[in-house]
C-alpha cells in the first residue's frame, strides 16, 4: 500500500500525463490541458509541485493562447515560490526567462530588465542558466539599440564561460559581441576580437557539429565585414571556406550525447537556418560583384528552403532572412529589367512587415528605398523623391543614408531643374570632404556622381574589387563623354567593353545606353552594318523595357508609390492603366 508521501506524486503524475497528452494532440487541445493543470491546485500540493505547476500553466498560456495576463500571473507565482525553495534552479530560472519574454511582448521592458538582472545575480552557481540569462538580457539591450550595454554583457558572459571551462560558449559570447561591434562599426575593436575568436574556434576540440557551427558563425562575420567594406574580390577565399563549411555540416549527424559541461548546452543556429544564412551572404556577394544571374539562382534556392522551414518553424529570424533576400532580389529585378516582378516582390515584403511590427521598424527605410528605385525605373520622379525623403527620415544607418542620398542626387540630375538641391547633396557626399562611409562600393558611387574628373578613380576602385556593375556604368559614361568630345576611337574603346560587361551582368539600362552609343558611334565612323546591328539591339532592349514598364504600371501594387507614411497599406486598389512615360529611358 502506497504511503501518504507517494500519494500526491501519483495523482500529480496522472494529471500531468493527461495535460501533456492534450498539449501534444493534433491539433492541440489547450483548454483541456489547462483544466488538467489547474486541477492540481485542488489537491493542495506541496510548494515544489505548486511552483512547477504555475510554471507549466504560465508557459502553456504564454505559448498557446492570447491570455497574457493569466500567463503572467502564473509565471510570477512560479518565480516567487521557487525563490523560497533550495535547489530548484530549473523552475526558478525558466520562470524568470519566460516572464521576461512576456514583459517584452507587453512592451514592459523596464519590468523585464530588473527581473533578468536578479536572475543573473542568483544564478552564478548554475552555469547553463547564468549564460542563457546573460544572452537573453544582451538580446533585450540589442533590440533597444543599446549596443554598448549588450556588448558589456556579452563580455561578462565570455569571461564567465572561460572561468567555468567552456571555451565553446566563450566563443559564442565573443562572436556575438563581434557581430554587435560590426553593427556599431567599431572596426578597431573588431579585428583583434575576430583574431581571438579564430584561434578559439580552431583549437576547440568537441562535438563536430558545434565546432563547425562556430566556424560558420566566425566566417559569416568575416564575410559580412568584407562585404560591408565593399571588398568583393578580397572576400572570395572566406566565402569559399564558408560554403565548404556548410557542406560539411550538412553531412554530419546530430550527436545525442550531451556535453559534460552544462555551460556548453547551447546552439547558435539550427543547421537548416545556417544553410539559408550562407545562401544569403552568397547572394549579397553576387549582388555587389554584379553577378546577378547567380544572385537570382541562390535567392530562389534560399526562398524555397525558407518556405519549407516556415511550415514547421515560426522563428522570427526566418522572416528576417526572407525580407533581406527579397530586398536583394528586388534590386536584381530592377537592374535586369523586370520591374513588374520587382513590384510584386516589394508588395510581398510589405505583407511580411504587416505581420511583424518589429520587422517593419527594422526594414521600413529599406522598403521605401526600394520603392524609390522602382519609381526611378518607371520615370515617376516626384514619387521617387518622396520615397527617398521618407527613407532618409527613417534611417540612422550611415551606409544606407549615403546610398539613399546618392540615388536622390540621380533623381535631381534626371529632373534637370534641381541644380541647387543637387549641389547641396553632392557637397554632403563629396569624397574630398571626410566621406562618412567605409564601403568602397558606396565611395565609388559617390565619386561617380561627383563628376567626370573622378571617373578614372572610379574605374580604378571598381576594377580593384571586381565591382562589375560600377565598372560598366563608368565605362559607358566615359564612352559617352569621349563621343561628345569627338574622340570616337577612345569612345569605342570604352563602350564595347561596357556592353560586354553589361551583357554578362545583365544590366538592361547599361545595355540600352551602350547600344544607343554604339549605333551613333558606328554611324559616325561609317560602319553601316555595325550601326544597323546596334540599332536593332537598341530596338530590342527598348521593346523589352516598354512591355515591362506597361505591365508594372498596370499592377494594383503600382499604387504603393504613393505610400510615404505609417505602416504598409493592407489593401492595394487597382488602377486603370499606366500613368508614366518611358520617354526618358529610350
Amino acid at each position: 500500500m502506497a504511503s501518504n508521501v507517494e500519494a500526491p506524486e501519483r495523482w500529480y503524475l496522472a494529471l500531468l500525463g493527461f495535460a501533456e497528452h492534450f498539449r501534444t494532440s493534433s491539433p492541440p487541445k489547450i483548454r483541456l490541458c489547462v483544466h488538467c493543470l489547474q486541477a492540481v491546485f485542488q489537491f493542495k500540493p506541496p510548494q515544489r509541485i505548486e511552483a512547477r505547476t504555475h510554471l507549466q500553466l504560465g508557459s502553456v498560456l504564454y505559448h498557446h493562447t492570447k491570455n497574457s495576463e493569466l500567463a503572467r500571473s502564473h509565471l510570477e507565482k512560479a518565480w516567487y515560490i521557487s525563490q523560497q525553495l533550495p535547489q530548484f534552479e530549473d523552475v526558478k530560472f525558466e520562470a524568470a526567462s519566460i516572464l521576461s519574454e512576456l514583459f517584452c511582448q507587453q512592451n514592459l521592458v523596464d519590468s523585464a530588465k530588473p527581473l533578468l538582472r536578479k536572475a543573473i545575480q542568483i544564478s552564478q552557481q548554475t552555469p547553463y542558466w547564468h549564460c542563457r540569462l546573460l544572452f537573453q538580457l544582451a538580446q533585450l539591450h540589442t533590440l533597444e539599440k543599446d549596443l554598448v550595454s549588450a556588448c558589456d554583457l556579452l563580455g561578462v558572459g565570455a569571461e564567465y564561460a572561460r572561468v567555468v571551462g567552456s571555451e565553446y560558449t566563450r566563443a559564442l559570447f565573443l562572436l556575438s559581441k563581434g557581430m554587435l561591434l560590426l553593427m556599431e562599426r567599431k572596426l578597431a575593436e573588431v579585428h583583434p576580437l575576430l583574431t581571438l575568436c579564430g584561434n578559439i574556434v580552431e583549437n576547440w576540440q568537441g562535438n563536430p557539429i558545434q565546432k563547425e557551427s562556430l566556424r560558420v558563425f566566425f566566417l559569416v562575420l568575416q564575410v559580412t565585414h568584407y562585404l560591408d567594406a565593399g571588398q568583393v574580390k578580397s572576400v572570395k577565399p572566406c566565402l569559399k571556406q564558408l560554403q565548404q563549411c556548410i557542406q560539411t555540416i550538412s553531412t554530419l549527424h546530430d550527436d545525442e550525447i550531451l556535453p559534460s559541461n552544462p555551460a556548453d548546452l547551447f546552439h547558435w543556429l539550427p543547421k537548416e537556418h545556417m544553410c539559408v544564412l550562407v545562401y544569403l551572404v552568397t547572394v549579397m556577394h553576387s549582388m555587389q560583384a554584379g553577378y546577378l544571374e547567380k544572385a537570382q539562382k541562390y535567392t530562389d534556392k534560399a526562398l524555397m528552403q525558407l518556405e519549407k522551414l516556415k511550415m514547421l518553424d515560426c522563428s522570427p529570424i526566418l522572416s528576417t532572412f526572407q525580407v533581406i533576400l527579397l530586398e536583394h532580389i528586388i534590386m536584381c529585378r530592377l537592374v535586369t529589367g523586370h520591374k513588374a516582378t520587382a513590384l510584386q516582390e516589394i508588395s510581398q515584403v510589405c505583407q511580411l512587415c504587416q505581420q511583424s511590427p518589429r520587422l517593419f521598424t527594422n526594414h521600413a527605410a529599406q522598403l521605401h528605398t526600394l520603392l524609390g528605385l522602382y519609381c526611378i525605373s518607371v520615370n515617376c520622379m516626384d514619387n521617387a523623391e518622396a520615397q527617398f525623403t521618407t527613407a532618409l527620415r527613417l534611417t540612422t544607418h550611415q551606409e544606407l543614408w549615403t546610398y539613399i542620398v546618392t540615388n536622390l542626387a540621380s533623381v535631381y540630375i534626371r529632373e534637370g531643374n534641381r541644380h541647387q538641391e543637387l549641389y547641396s547633396l553632392l557637397e554632403r557626399i563629396n569624397p574630398d570632404h571626410n566621406f562618412p562611409v567605409s564601403s568602397l562600393l558606396h565611395q565609388g558611387i559617390a565619386v561617380f556622381l561627383s563628376g567626370t574628373r573622378f571617373l578614372r578613380e572610379t574605374l580604378k576602385m571598381s576594377n580593384a574589387e571586381d565591382l562589375n556593375r560600377l565598372t560598366a556604368c563608368s565605362l559607358v559614361l566615359l564612352g559617352h563623354i569621349f563621343y561628345v568630345l569627338g574622340n570616337h576611337r577612345e569612345s569605342n574603346n570604352m563602350v564595347v567593353p561596357a556592353m560586354q560587361l553589361a551583357s554578362k551582368i545583365p544590366d538592361m539600362s547599361v545595355q540600352l545606353w551602350s547600344s544607343a552609343l554604339l549605333k551613333d558611334l558606328n554611324k559616325a565612323l561609317g560602319n553601316t552594318m555595325d550601326a544597323h546591328e546596334a540599332a536593332q539591339m537598341h530596338q530590342n532592349f527598348s521593346q523589352q523595357l516598354l512591355q515591362d514598364h506597361i505591365a508594372a504600371c498596370s499592377l494594383p501594387e503600382h499604387n504603393l508609390i504613393s505610400w510615404t507614411d505609417g505602416p504598409p497599406p493592407v489593401q492595394i486598389q487597382a488602377q486603370n492603366g499606366p500613368t508614366t512615360s518611358l520617354a526618358s529611358l529610350l
